[in-house]
């Protein structure tokens, strides 16, 4: 298990998706390939994300469907 990669994915999320996000697949696309490539650019290999994850779709999807700004965990 990757801490390093859930904890990027969590960062990433926050900061990358705004509360208007779409849900459709042209979108998550979008979002998934620059979540990859700033993840590279850091050095976190793609697997080190995807292993804490079912699937990076269903978690952006996720993600934006449940966004609530101003919420902390």
């Amino acid at each position: 298990m990757s801490t390093r990669g859930v904890n990027f994915l969590d960062r990433w999320i926050g900061n990358n998706l705004p509360e208007t996000a779409k849900v459709d697949a042209v979108s998550i696309s979008e979002y998934t390939h620059k979540l990859y490539a700033d993840a590279k650019a850091l050095g976190i290999k793609r697997e080190e994300i995807d292993e804490e994850v079912d699937g990076i779709y269903r978690t952006l999807v996720d993600a934006v469907v449940h966004f609530d700004a101003g919420l902390t965990e």
